[in-house]
């Protein structure tokens, strides 16, 4: 019966490491929440908001803030944050909006297989 308790013992606390050896921990990433369809370039030859702001069609308006809301709502954009040449998706849709075109802080963890940020919270800068 010992030998049993043992081994229940030693398989609890082996699950117990593994789970703790996958967490990830909270971090500050530092960047501009801007949108996706500009930041990979699918409507950008410079991944920026230049040639939807030259538009002379001027729908897009003209600020980067105008722009990446213009593309989230009509082009089927998604709010990201733009960091040092990378472009972390975020989970969290409706708390980057009031911070659309700024740079901030955003404090959330990082999900190294799928390269989206969990958003905790954002403040800017």
């Amino acid at each position: 019966m010992r030998r049993i308790t043992i081994l229940n013992l030693a398989i609890v606390l082996g699950l117990i490491f593994c789970a703790n050896s996958g967490a990830q921990q909270a971090a500050v990433f530092q960047g501009e929440i801007s949108d996706s369809q500009c930041a990979l370039n699918v409507h950008s030859l410079s991944k920026s908001h230049a040639e939807m702001l030259k538009s002379k069609a001027g729908a897009a308006g003209r600020t980067r803030a105008s722009c990446s809301l213009y593309c989230v709502a009509r082009l089927g954009g998604q709010f990201v944050l733009t960091s040092h040449g990378r472009v972390y998706h975020l989970d969290n849709q409706e708390m980057p909006k009031a911070f659309v075109g700024q740079k901030v802080s955003l404090h959330g963890t990082l999900d190294p297989k799928t390269g989206v940020i969990h958003v905790e919270g954002i403040d800017s800068e």
